[in-house]
């Protein structure tokens, strides 16, 4: 879809600096697990990174659900990259949602995007590969394509939450990323979902509509529902299937 604002293409970004190896990368995120311990603020946690990281090798990953991370990432990092799977089956409310991010907050949205268009991919796999495989789907149009886009940096901030589901409740605020190599770091895995929306209005920053709809957790719209009073927030993800994750947070 055309975009109102500037919106990056990460192929199209600048050569980074040379990153720091693993084996630094891995003793950066042990020390900085025992410093910020299992519940730190989360502006001491980015406090953290802005210390020990420098732009352009910090970035921040969104799924346009809210903007309360960038913005507490932008105050201490501003100009902070803000990768956006673009997946190409989002609501409408979600491109929405990220194109206010781009023009209202000091960040550098970048679309990070899959080899292939939903109907390359529909020619040379089948149509709605999301309902017969939808593992291979969010490998191809989510991980795969994060995996070559956080090769550029040192450190990703998500923004995980233990209470979003079984799967998450151990999730630590600083960890190394085995799978994607480079720290994670997690600022707000002790809020609620009540949090994030008082600190959404509170600081009158974008919010998805959906997620007043029904919608407390928002992926690809073919493959996300509203949940009913009382399910799991995640519950309205791959419903019907075994899946719980698209495997960019194991």
């Amino acid at each position: 879809m055309t975009d109102p604002v500037t919106i990056t293409n990460l192929a199209s970004a600048p050569a980074r600096p040379a990153l720091r190896s693993h084996e630094e990368l891995k003793a950066l995120a042990e020390s900085g697990a025992a410093e910020l311990g299992w519940n730190a603020p989360a502006r001491d946690v980015i406090a953290w990174v802005a210390r020990n990281f420098e732009l352009p090798t910090v970035t921040v990953a969104c799924s346009m659900a809210d903007a309360v991370l960038p913005a507490l990432v932008a105050d201490q990092l501003p100009g902070v990259d803000v990768l956006f799977l673009e997946t190409g089956y989002h609501f409408k409310e979600t491109y929405e949602t990220r194109d206010e991010v781009a023009a209202n907050l000091r960040v550098n949205v970048v679309d990070v995007l899959p080899e292939t268009t939903v109907e390359q991919q529909d020619r040379l796999l089948g149509k709605d590969l999301f309902a017969r495989d939808p593992a291979q789907c969010c490998a191809l149009r989510k991980v795969q394509p994060l995996r070559r886009s956080l090769a550029g940096y040192e450190v990703w901030f998500t923004g995980v939450r233990r209470d979003e589901a079984p799967t998450r409740t151990n999730t630590p605020v600083v960890t190394w990323d085995e799978g994607f190599g480079l720290v994670k770091v997690n600022p707000m895995v002790d809020w609620t979902f009540d949090q994030l929306i008082e600190y959404s209005e509170d600081n009158i920053l974008p919010v998805n509509p959906l997620l007043s709809q029904g919608y407390p957790s928002i992926g690809c719209q073919p493959c996300t529902r509203k949940v009913a009073p009382g399910e799991d927030p995640r519950a309205g993800r791959w419903a019907g299937s075994d899946k719980t994750e698209c495997g960019l947070h194991t």
